[in-house]
């Protein structure tokens, strides 16, 4: 099975293709609020590194937040539309839960603006904390290994290798039955924290 993964969720602009176990071909470019016109290019990029031709994608594999707002539904967009047209599946998971990959302690910090952040707690691949919104001052990294935007709360920013992060939590893309009633997750700011 060929999966198309997308992501631009974030400041990356993310195409992978899968095949089974392993990576066939991936891009991933920086190119925060550039997602929706760079897009379409860095598809056919791929499709012509991998030489395959659209055609052969057997499903679609998605971030489906949280996220910048815009940024999510790009991906979204296209792959509601391609899944529809092509009659092919389509599959999501939370952008958190793909940053996070199967990293040991893990804590996913992602900008969300006005002083607070998207925050996911992991440990390989087990969720420790439920995902969710908070100000930046609650957010208490204690001995995770933060990625995305640690340097909001004192730490190392470091950014996974979002293909590879793809690829190890296929087991849990979660398959969309009725496509036209996939939205994007987006997390309510939440006032428990460690609780």
């Amino acid at each position: 099975m060929l999966t198309l993964c997308i992501d631009t969720a974030y400041k990356y602009l993310t195409v992978a293709l899968i095949r089974d176990d392993e990576i066939v071909e991936a891009i991933s470019n920086e190119c925060f609020k550039r997602q929706s016109e760079e897009v379409f290019v860095v598809l056919e990029e791929l499709f012509k590194k991998a030489d395959i031709s659209k055609r052969d994608i057997d499903s679609i594999c998605i971030s489906s937040g949280p996220g910048s707002y815009t940024g999510v539904r790009i991906a979204m967009t296209i792959a509601k539309v391609y899944a529809k047209i092509a009659d092919i599946g389509l599959y999501k998971i939370s952008t958190l839960r793909l940053y996070a990959g199967n990293r040991e302690k893990t804590m996913v910090v992602m900008d969300a603006r006005a002083k607070r952040a998207y925050v996911g707690v992991y440990d390989k691949g087990e969720r420790i904390l439920k995902d969710q919104a908070l100000p930046l001052e609650d957010i208490d990294p204690k001995d995770y290994n933060v990625v995305l935007d640690g340097e909001l709360i004192g730490k190392e920013s470091v950014m996974p290798d979002i293909p590879e992060c793809f690829l190890n939590t296929r087991e849990e893309w979660e398959h969309v039955e009725e496509i036209n009633f996939l939205a994007p997750e987006y997390l309510k700011e939440s006032s428990e924290y460690y609780r």
